[in-house]
């Protein structure tokens, strides 16, 4: 298993279990961290849900073997294999309990993205974090509407242009993540006491709260969704595209980057 599921009500915990490739995000991966919430989301036992990592990463995007499959998808697969990452997302941030992520290590791309999408992130003082899709030629379009919701549109286009490491000091003050912890053991502190809060609140409330608090944001989802999943597609394919994953894969510097 990708994952691994911990049922301990009042919460469940989704780890992600690939050590070997930094958590990474493989389709199969994908598939069982949404099996794992929707089962999460109809068990009244559970009031929240954390998703956490172990090791030197939390996750480090998309993984390798995988992006080494995608590079020979049609316009049709890419669009399908988007649609993974977006329902794993949008699944996070619909779902009818709160997500709380513990980010102990560095996140990339996608990790960014299930940061974005959950309700509240504590990382150690020595995270890192990169929005670091545009160094391989392509776009963080899927997590886009999440990063934006969470740190703004003016600073996403900051980090989702220059895919620059920020560190979980300026992770808090954008707003992705909402404190800072020394080590390990604050980081478990500060979630058993967000939990207990929780746990004190009418489980219908917070699912009904979640609704409002996303229907008043104002995004049209669906709409949003599609335009993501067909853009990275297309963008995948393209010729840059084709050229900074190749590139990447190959351990090579891309065609475009300048030199001095």
């Amino acid at each position: 298993m990708n994952i691994r599921v911990n049922h301990q009500p009042p919460i469940a915990e989704i780890e992600l279990n690939r050590p070997q490739v930094h958590h990474a995000f493989d389709d199969r991966m994908m598939q069982e961290i949404t099996a794992a919430l929707q089962e999460c989301a109809v068990r009244d036992d559970l009031r929240a849900v954390v998703i956490r990592s172990t090791g030197p990463s939390f996750c480090a995007g998309a993984d390798v073997h995988w992006m080494r499959r995608m590079v020979n998808y049609t316009q049709a697969e890419n669009v399908a294999d988007a649609r993974l990452l977006s329902n794993m997302l949008r699944t996070i941030r619909e779902l009818p309990k709160p997500v709380i992520v513990r980010v102990q290590g560095a996140a990339y791309g996608g990790g960014v993205g299930l940061i974005a999408a959950a309700d509240m992130a504590v990382a150690v003082a020595s995270a890192r974090f990169c929005l670091s899709e545009v160094k391989l030629g392509i776009v963080p379009a899927v997590i886009s509407p999440f990063v934006i919701e969470k740190i703004g549109t003016g600073q996403a286009r900051r980090y989702a242009l220059t895919a620059e490491l920020f560190d979980a000091v300026q992770a808090l003050k954008l707003g992705l993540i909402q404190e800072v912890c020394a080590d390990d053991t604050e980081l478990d502190q500060w979630i058993a006491k967000i939990v207990e809060q929780v746990c004190r609140n009418g489980p219908q409330a917070m699912a009904a709260c979640k609704q409002i608090l996303s229907r008043v944001a104002g995004q049209d989802w669906p709409a949003v969704e599609e335009f993501t999943v067909q853009r990275i597609a297309e963008i995948r394919i393209s010729p840059e595209g084709q050229e900074g994953l190749r590139a990447f894969l190959d351990k090579r510097t891309p065609g475009w980057m300048h030199t001095e």
